[in-house]
């Protein structure tokens, strides 16, 4: 399996992680979208400690991605007017639950 190493800023801070190469994209995305977070909690808001802007931003990035998956499901599943919901809503449930856990 072939790997890189890349590093990773985030607020402040180095992280040297190992990745597929085709990941190194997805990662890159998702620091910028920590960081631009945290820039925009630490211009609004009055906090000090890092590590809240962190939480903020992670609770922010994670809801997000949880939303696009939900939408990504919903669109897959194809269900006519006239026909019973219960198996497809079922479906969609256990979908959703095992993603969440």
């Amino acid at each position: 399996m072939n790997e890189i190493s890349v590093k990773v800023t985030i607020a402040g801070r180095t992280y040297p992680l190992t990745v597929a190469p085709e990941q190194e994209d997805v990662i890159r995305k998702a620091e910028k979208k920590i960081e631009d977070s945290l820039s925009v909690f630490q211009r609004n808001y009055a906090v000090k400690d890092k590590q809240d802007l962190l939480a903020m931003a992670a609770l922010q990035v994670a809801s997000a991605g949880t939303e696009t998956v939900v939408e990504k499901i919903v669109e897959r599943v194809e269900v006519p007017v006239h026909q019973d919901f219960s198996d497809e809503l079922y479906h969609l449930e256990n979908l959703i639950d095992s993603y969440l856990q």
